[in-house]
């Protein structure tokens, strides 16, 4: 296990009062088309913990790129409307739309720029975990307002497992997409769609296992089990100067947040070098110069990290005294994933 130590807070009381976020999660990051940075965060309240008024989801935060892996994100704005209160981004849909009726809350899964136009895609919930369905949301002013664009899968879509999702583009036209369910109890599979058709259901195509090879248009295949929760699929600089797939997640199963160093989108997960960089524990064995955090998830990459110094947003939340409730940022290195002798950063 890499030494993971921690940043900042980067949430909650004299962080984010500015913006009415006391309590909040998430914090999935990306950039926006103008080159700031943008991070989604899922429930937020005004008062600090889970509970109490202004309870929305989800709402964006803007930050200044220029020292966010020195000193820890520093907001800068927030979406929703010009105002300093960081607003819902999408109003919920109204009851009696069918099945589309009485939802709790829509929680972001992962936020994607592509040319101009940055994408969310969103979990419907009835209830924490009961996923009615997902759409991506769409905004074409770098992050301050969003529109739904139609696009929608329901929420028992391949089996309950195109809920949970992350996306990264690559250099050969496609966007990939790694999906699980919101649960945490199943495993991961890969999709791809053109960047210029991603809101267009019908391009999008699985990755799976069938006559006796893996192939693009086979039925989807699980392709590492587990019990998995929130994904994180980004392209990281390394030590050799090259840009490299990097699959970050929560792994429910062994209560900790482990990344993968991939090859390629599709590469053999069975394979792949790991490392855990953050362990869950109780509250009172935490030790965040450590990587011991109580009630950890997320783990969600800071655009402006290399391999060698690898940023994650993770977040905790006390279920018993509902504080913490709040994101942190944490610095770590896993260029020892690289094969053989490398310089460092």
């Amino acid at each position: 296990m890499p030494r993971t130590t921690k940043i900042a807070d980067l949430t909650g009381p004299g962080l984010t009062d500015a913006y009415g976020v006391g309590g909040t999660d998430l914090g999935i990051v990306t950039t926006a088309p103008d080159g700031r940075l943008v991070a989604v965060f899922g429930d937020t309240f005004d008062d600090a913990g889970v509970g109490g008024p202004g309870w929305r989801s989800p709402v964006v935060l803007f930050a200044d790129p220029s020292d966010a892996t020195t000193r820890g994100l520093r907001w800068t704005g927030s979406g929703g409307d010009p105002a300093d209160y960081a607003c819902q981004l999408v109003r919920h849909p109204k009851a009696g739309w069918m099945w589309k009726r009485r939802i709790t809350t829509m929680l972001p899964a992962d936020v994607i720029t592509v040319g101009d136009t940055m994408y969310l895609h969103v979990m419907a919930n009835r209830g924490l975990g009961n996923v009615l369905w997902t759409e991506i949301i769409a905004s074409t002013d770098n992050g301050v307002t969003w529109e739904r664009t139609g696009c929608e899968w329901p929420g028992n879509h391949y089996q309950g497992l195109f809920q949970q999702l992350t996306w990264c583009e690559g250099d050969d036209g496609y966007v990939y997409a790694y999906t699980t369910g919101f649960q945490r109890n199943a495993g991961l599979l890969l999709h791809r769609v053109p960047a210029d058709r991603i809101t267009d259901q019908d391009a999008w195509e699985p990755w799976g296992f069938a006559d006796e090879r893996w192939a693009w248009g086979n039925p989807p295949t699980i392709t590492i089990p587990g019990a998995l929760g929130e994904l994180n699929l980004r392209r990281v600089p390394g030590p050799d100067g090259n840009l490299h797939w990097l699959l970050t997640f929560f792994n429910a199963g062994e209560y900790r947040i482990d990344t993968l160093l991939l090859d390629r989108p599709n590469a053999d997960l069975y394979r792949a070098p790991r490392a855990t960089v953050l362990t869950g524990c109780g509250w009172a064995d935490e030790d965040h110069t450590t990587g011991r955090v109580a009630q950890l998830y997320g783990g969600y990459v800071v655009p402006g990290s290399t391999l060698s110094d690898l940023h994650l947003i993770v977040s905790q939340w006390n279920t018993d005294r509902n504080w913490p409730y709040r994101s942190m940022q944490f610095r770590t290195d896993v260029s020892e994933l690289l094969p053989g002798p490398h310089p460092r950063n």
